[in-house]
């Protein structure tokens, strides 16, 4: 069973207390429900909640039902790790799953590393949390780096040259930059703007006139949610036509209706194959899934979230029929070569990154990611 919630912390807590004594293995999340994330948030927890209804559908894991309390810490880092104190101290979860935010997962690294709590699949492509390699952090994911990286690469082979990148003023923009640079430099061009804004107060005119005045071809935009939307409206409003460009961490159905008529032929960098893809084995569990449920049709910020639930599942079928915290993480450890389903995922002591794909798509008319 499983109890998702997106309510205050205080009631979410107590609401969670209540209903202890039904689980029988007690994950916790702390994600941004509400703000600048929330669409992306709700769609990456949708899609776990696929995989993990099926199994709790099936007996569970080792004869145990999964139960998933999820709180809302607004993207707000200081709450996401108020959130994981109370989640580890007074839920007594398990493990931890499907943080969101650089900064925010970040935060709760020391209580991660105090209780030896495993994090499984943080919503984030940040490299701070792969290299060095965080003990208790388990990616499952591509980095930023590597999406910018690619990014930058693709453009430059379609002949453009003057590409701007602006960025969120904290760890996940300067990471997005490390990785955007690195694909400059490879095809020998510099930024003709680089410009970091304020995350918590955006005002992105003085920035989208500077974009427009060096007439800029495309826009790499390292920013979350409606941030990007923003963003996107001031660039159009200050009359520059050019490219948009942005990181998975917005691959979300909502994240397209939110950009309106501004979406079509916005590129997003994807860190999973094509949602429609049905040769990969995982596409096709997730699609049917769904289609079980009502849903026509999963977006890739759910299927980051399915394959996160995957690789949590796994690790709590190894840790045995009394999963306790030190028995996942050891359980987690030792996944060499776990099929996702057409994706391998495998860590150690010295490595947990998880997976390295890494996809370019755009926004077609329909209002669809295509490939």
């Amino acid at each position: 069973m499983y109890k998702w919630t997106q309510w205050g912390a205080a009631v979410a807590l107590a609401a969670a207390l209540c209903g202890a004594s039904n689980a029988q293995i007690l994950i916790g999340q702390t994600a941004g429900f509400s703000g600048q994330v929330a669409a992306g948030v709700k769609e990456t927890t949708d899609g776990a909640l696929l995989y993990i209804d099926a199994v709790n559908a099936k007996g569970g894991v080792n004869g145990q039902k999964i139960e998933l309390t999820s709180l809302d810490d607004k993207f707000d880092p200081k709450l996401a790790a108020e959130n994981a104190r109370k989640l580890i101290e007074e839920n007594n979860v398990s493990a931890l799953f499907l943080t969101r935010g650089t900064p925010h997962t970040e935060a709760i690294v020391p209580l991660l590393e105090k209780h030896g709590v495993a994090l499984v699949g943080p919503s984030t492509g940040a490299m701070v949390l792969h290299q060095p390699v965080r003990k208790y952090i388990f990616n499952v994911r591509a980095t930023y780096q590597r999406e910018a990286e690619k990014a930058m690469t693709h453009l430059a082979s379609m002949g453009i040259t003057r590409i701007a990148v602006v960025y969120a003023d904290d760890s996940f923009g300067a990471d997005g930059v490390a990785g955007a640079q690195k694909g400059l430099a490879a095809a020998k061009l510099t930024p003709v703007v680089l410009e970091k804004f304020d995350r918590a107060k955006p005002d992105f005119a003085p920035v989208a006139a500077k974009v427009a005045k060096a007439d800029t071809q495309a826009v790499l935009m390292i920013a979350s949610g409606s941030a990007v939307v923003d963003g996107s409206n001031a660039l159009r409003a200050a009359g520059s036509a050019a490219q948009i460009v942005t990181l998975s961490n917005n691959a979300s159905g909502g994240f397209i209706k939110s950009l309106g008529n501004n979406a079509r032929g916005v590129i997003v960098t994807q860190v999973y194959p094509n949602e429609r893809a049905v040769t990969y084995a995982m596409v096709k569990e997730a699609q049917e899934l769904a289609r079980a449920k009502g849903l026509q049709e999963i977006s890739p910020a759910m299927l980051e979230g399915f394959a996160a639930a995957k690789v949590l599942v796994e690790g709590l079928k190894r840790a045995g029929p009394k999963p306790s915290r030190d028995k996942i993480h050891a359980a987690l450890e030792g996944i060499k070569k776990f099929d996702l389903g057409g994706l391998e995922v495998s860590y150690g002591p010295d490595d947990h990154t998880g997976l390295d794909f890494a996809d370019l798509s755009i926004i077609g008319t329909d209002g669809r990611f295509r490939r």
